[in-house]
């Protein structure tokens, strides 16, 4: 691993509070509330920030609406949304009116359509719409480098110069194939490689088993990085959160690789940071 060591003390701080507020909301009233909608191929999350832009609550719940990034169950993805909008309303005692999602980056013609009327559907006005990795930067605040965002289904990439993204991808390959990989190896049910992986306990273990996938990620990152001057990456999503993934990954690109310290909840709390206070 490199010595170098990436700053992610405001992101680690703010994702460590959302963690609190997901346990304990904090329900002072705020004159505005801001809520980021991630609608993820295994989770979806709502996050919701304060008019200072604190996280005041959040909640989480896993589902299947979504697959390879694309809203594969309409109907079921508005039905979590909506309750998981409910749910965050009736523990802060207001009404949340705001929203901003992400895409995974250049899908935007083929699903921001899907992703704009899930989040209509639920009952928010949605106030912008952008890539997931430009999200996670809104927490990180890399300036150079790659940000990847591995998800479910894919890896999405945004390359970063001065603060601006330069480059966009979103290729397949995340963390459903880490569970087939796993349901192939220990001869179990996929739905039970899903939880068997979400379990740190089993990293370790689980670390040499999907090498090969991790590589195929890796691969991926290095492909798109190629004629850039990439000096660094950082890793984000749920499937991120995979112990020791970022080692193998700076192994195969030859590039300093690092991660916050859950990587899971750092796009959804970008997205509320990028909600906006007028309808798109």
């Amino acid at each position: 691993m490199s010595e170098k060591v990436m700053d992610f003390s405001y992101c680690d701080e703010l994702v460590k509070d959302f963690e609190k507020v997901i346990e304990h909301p904090i329900a002072e009233k705020s004159k505005t509330y801001y809520t980021g909608v991630d609608l993820g191929t295994a989770c979806v999350v709502l996050a919701v920030l304060d008019d200072k832009r604190r996280p005041v609550a959040g909640a989480y719940r896993y589902a299947d609406v979504v697959k390879d990034g694309m809203v594969v169950d309409y109907i079921g993805a508005v039905r979590i949304v909506k309750e998981l909008k409910e749910e965050i309303e009736k523990e802060l005692g207001t009404e949340l009116e705001l929203a901003a999602a992400a895409i995974p980056p250049g899908t935007d013609e083929l699903d921001s359509g899907a992703i704009k009327n899930v989040v209509q559907g639920a009952g928010f006005i949605l106030t912008n719409l952008l890539d997931e990795p430009t999200a996670a930067n809104e927490v990180l605040k890399i300036k150079n480098g790659a940000v990847v965002d591995i998800g479910g289904g894919t890896t999405g990439i945004s390359i970063l110069k001065d603060g601006k993204v330069i480059h966009i991808a979103d290729e397949p390959t995340g963390g459903t194939h880490f569970s087939l990989v796993i349901s192939g190896a220990y001869k179990m049910p996929f739905n039970e490689a899903e939880l068997y992986k979400r379990n740190a306990d089993n990293h370790k273990e689980l670390l040499p088993v999907l090498k090969p996938v991790i590589e195929k990620v890796a691969a991926i990152i290095k492909e798109n990085a190629q004629g850039y001057d990439v000096e660094e990456i950082s890793l984000v999503g749920g499937t991120a959160c995979l112990a020791g993934i970022e080692s193998v990954v700076e192994k195969w690109t030859k590039i300093p690789t690092f991660k916050p310290v859950n990587p899971m909840f750092v796009t959804p709390l970008g997205i509320a940071m990028s909600c906006k206070d007028e309808e798109i």
